[in-house]
């Protein structure tokens, strides 16, 4: 999604996140070149995380704040949400696999 994304900790950025309008977020911990975290939106986390593992790279995507019983600020149930998040987490995460592999 188009953002104005810096890797500043504390940054305020936003993501433009088509038809569901604009996500206001935050850069809350990074740690080049392993660790990037930030608060997005009112409710959610993300953590991208690499470890060396040999002769590899582990890679890890947290997406955290989700709840039954909440809504995004754009009105839509957490419940509704989430799967189709996880397509899109698991279409990217394939897609920089494939890139990194490549």
């Amino acid at each position: 999604m188009p953002n104005n994304f810096e890797p500043k900790e504390g940054f305020e950025f936003v993501i433009h996140a088509g038809p569901f309008g604009d996500s206001p977020c935050k850069v809350t911990e990074i740690n080049p070149p392993y660790q990037l975290s930030f608060k997005w939106g009112k409710d959610w986390t993300m953590s991208f995380e690499l470890v060396e593992a040999g002769d590899q790279t582990e890679f890890t995507l947290i997406h955290g704040g989700w709840s039954a019983d909440q809504v995004t600020e754009f009105g839509e149930a957490h419940s509704i949400v989430r799967p189709q998040m996880d397509q899109g987490w698991s279409g990217l995460v394939q897609k920089l696999a494939s890139y990194v592999e490549g």
